[in-house]
């Protein structure tokens, strides 16, 4: 990982799309800080696209699809995009699964729930678990006492021992029914609705995130960026950021978003 201040001039003055996870990228301790959301808004009002892609529920993303300086949005680790059309009045909506693949998989997922909180009774069903359509995310540090990694890599092997995939984030163990993840639906949604191709949207975008269920994008695209508190997951990522903010959480994407807009 280079320093931020690494990443050139040209390059950031080539982009046209900026991607990001949310918890503890754009939010620190929890919280979405005013100097992350301006950053949005900021980066918006300059002409530049603007995708969250997170691990976060369908009904959250409802929300920040409607209301967030975005312009678009990719949930549940890629179970779907949101965007709203501000001049039509209307939610576009794209899943992966059908509705019927995904009640199924609800089914399956009820079933594993019940051996998880079992096995490991440290860990609980997350507290936005209602809002979501296609997953199951297990807390393991947001509302519970952080389990130690061990803990945490025996709910991955549940899930996986279960057929299911499995990441990581800062927060959660997510764990679905499904051959995607937050690449293969962000391609979709660029693709599907900004008409960018694979090839521009390797060299116009920059992705900024934090931990191992960002480690499609990290390996994807050439200028990516893990805010400072990536390090805490050194060593247990598929992929490292190519780039690395001296701040960490809302700070850092803030550090990461002047960068791009310095270059405009």
């Amino acid at each position: 990982m280079q320093p931020l201040e690494r990443l050139s001039a040209d390059a950031r003055q080539g982009l046209e799309v900026v991607l990001c996870d949310i918890d503890d990228t754009l939010t620190t301790d929890g919280r979405l800080l005013a100097v992350s959301y301006s950053a949005l808004e900021r980066l918006q009002q300059a002409g530049l696209l603007v995708l969250p892609i997170t691990g976060r529920p369908a009904g959250w993303c409802d929300h920040m699809a409607r209301m967030w300086p975005i312009d678009g949005i990719v949930g549940e680790n890629g179970a779907f995009y949101f965007r709203y059309d501000q001049a039509a009045k209307r939610m576009i909506r794209v899943y992966w699964s059908s509705a019927e693949q995904r009640a199924a998989d609800r089914q399956r997922l009820a079933e594993l729930e019940a051996r998880l909180l079992s096995e490991i009774p440290a860990c609980a069903v997350a507290s936005d678990q209602r809002y979501r359509e296609a997953d199951l995310a297990i807390d393991y540090c947001e509302d519970v006492a952080p389990l130690p990694t061990p803990q945490v890599e025996r709910i991955v092997k549940l899930f996986e021992e279960a057929g299911a995939q499995a990441k990581v984030s800062s927060i959660h163990v997510n764990g679905w029914f499904g051959d995607y993840d937050k690449l293969s639906m962000t391609r979709r949604v660029l693709e599907e609705q900004f008409a960018l191709g694979p090839e521009r949207m390797r060299d116009r975008a920059i992705f900024v995130g934090d931990s191992p269920n960002d480690a499609p994008m990290f390996s994807y695209f050439p200028h990516s960026v893990g805010v400072a508190n990536v390090r805490e997951f050194a060593g247990r990522m598929a992929a490292e950021p190519a780039y690395i903010t001296r701040a960490a959480g809302a700070q850092g994407f803030a550090e990461a978003a002047d960068a791009v807009l310095s270059a405009r």
